[in-house]
């Protein structure tokens, strides 16, 4: 099971109004690309996303669906990959001051991701994972748009 967190300086309902953002969700979420509502409200119970994921040559197409939704406060998906199985997908936002402390809980749930879940797997979702909390946090608190708390500083992008 792949939890980590990330303290992203700005409010909860900021991050959550990310989090909506179906335009957004390849921007945060690790090798999606042209991701689209399928049906519902995104992300109120039961919406789905239908998404690509590119690995190399060959091209995936998934599904997510929302099985808890409280805003600001609660999302969790379930990420269908089709013969690799599914995946829960939960994002706890808590509110830490004028900040957001984000802890993120992914585990597989049925299929082959979950009969060959080993630590070796384990460790590429912990990199993955770190690498969309990062993310997340620049869409957050980067120069891709303003907070609610004020205006962005400008930052250094990595290369």
């Amino acid at each position: 099971m792949a939890v980590r967190h990330r303290l992203i300086r700005t409010p909860p309902e900021h991050v959550w109004d990310v989090l909506s953002d179906v335009q957004r969700y390849g921007d945060w979420v690790v090798g999606t690309s042209r991701a689209e509502v399928d049906k519902g409200e995104w992300p109120e119970l039961g919406a789905t996303l239908r998404y690509e994921i590119k690995l190399g040559p060959l091209t995936l197409h998934n599904q997510t669906v929302v099985r808890r939704s409280e805003p600001a406060s609660v999302l969790e998906l379930e990420a269908d990959s089709g013969p690799l199985g599914s995946a829960r997908i939960a994002m706890d936002l808590r509110p830490w001051g004028e900040h957001t402390l984000v802890i993120l809980d992914e585990h597989p749930l049925r299929g082959a991701g979950g009969a060959l879940h080993n630590g070796l797997l384990e460790f590429a979702q912990q990199v993955r994972n770190r690498a969309m909390l990062g993310r997340l946090a620049r869409l957050c608190e980067g120069d891709e748009g303003p907070t609610r708390t004020g205006p962005r500083r400008s930052r250094p992008r990595r290369a």
